[in-house]
């Protein structure tokens, strides 16, 4: 059998301190900065110039996300897949004015960049990129719509119209067919 001597005081700080240095440095190459103090998923407010305009939210494959009138808030997710971006298309429409798209893309996590000195190669690699952790989206989103130009005839901008689709002051200049 053999015998081990209990361990001195010096020792026992040698061997806690080597614990803490091994957990840190394992650490480092499991984790990922940005999924850790950071958001895969984001509410963004989206709004519109003028407000209370109908707005559609598609995905990068057309798939309806939202439909909605501004102002509103979505949660949406920053990542799209392995090292991909998610990008949301974004419509809005109001009667009286032109309508307007938009596009919303994410920007890369600024926590995304300490993996370089906390989250090692796993968190820069892996671990951010597949929960699309090392993007970000913004807090808000505005859209902007033209007013459609009353001193133009609106059959010259857009053809065939339903009367609920005209602003108040065009349906008293109407003239009705004989």
């Amino acid at each position: 059998m053999f015998e081990f001597e209990e361990p001195d005081e010096t020792m026992k700080k040698l061997l806690i301190i080597t614990l803490h240095i091994s957990i840190g440095i394992v650490g480092m190459f499991t984790i990922g900065c940005a999924s850790i103090l950071s958001e895969s998923n984001y509410p963004v407010t989206f709004r519109s110039n003028p407000n209370q305009a109908d707005i559609i939210i598609t995905n990068k494959s057309g798939r309806e996300i939202f439909r909605g009138k501004t102002p509103a808030t979505v949660t949406l997710p920053a990542g799209d897949g392995f090292f991909k971006g998610a990008r949301y298309d974004v419509t809005a429409s109001k009667n009286g004015y032109q309508e307007s798209k938009g596009a919303l893309t994410p920007d890369v996590d600024e926590w995304y960049i300490g993996n370089i000195l906390f989250g090692g190669l796993v968190g820069i690699l892996i671990v951010d990129p597949l929960t699309g952790a090392m993007y970000e989206l913004p807090p808000e989103f505005t859209i902007n719509l033209t007013k459609i130009d009353d001193g133009q005839p609106l059959s010259l901008k857009s053809g065939v119209v339903h009367i609920s689709d005209l602003p108040e002051n065009l349906r008293s200049k109407l003239i009705p067919l004989k």
